[in-house]
């Protein structure tokens, strides 16, 4: 059976980002469902898998990472409007498998890439 996991590591210092809020969407065509909301614990992970086996469906998704709240907390934010503030990552998920959508994040920039 598929899942869907995430973590947050903060770049600029080195160390997972604790306190995020993270919320999850199926997406299916203009229209967005939101279907789970977690907060990153100390080790930048959601305690558990934010989309867990019993819920998972083959589709397109959205993470929405409300970066912007951590940074100006963490005294990185510099500026309003900040450069990154919601950092959202639209991606599909063909196969009962595990997938695993982390961020890499620092106040003016970030990637993903599917993790193991």
């Amino acid at each position: 059976m598929g899942y869907l996991t995430t973590h947050v590591l903060d770049t600029a210092r080195g160390m997972p980002a604790e306190g995020i809020t993270i919320a999850l969407y199926w997406v299916s065509g203009n229209s967005h469902k939101k279907i789970a909301e977690a907060v990153t614990n100390s080790d930048g992970r959601t305690d558990v898998p934010i989309l867990p086996e019993d819920k998972f469906r083959t589709g397109t998704y959205e993470l929405i990472f409300f970066a912007g709240d951590y940074l100006r907390a963490t005294g990185q934010a510099g500026e309003e409007p900040l450069f990154l503030d919601q950092v959202p990552i639209r991606f599909g998920m063909s196969q009962d498998d595990h997938y695993h959508v982390p961020l890499l994040l620092s106040p003016y920039g970030m990637s993903t890439y599917r993790g193991s």
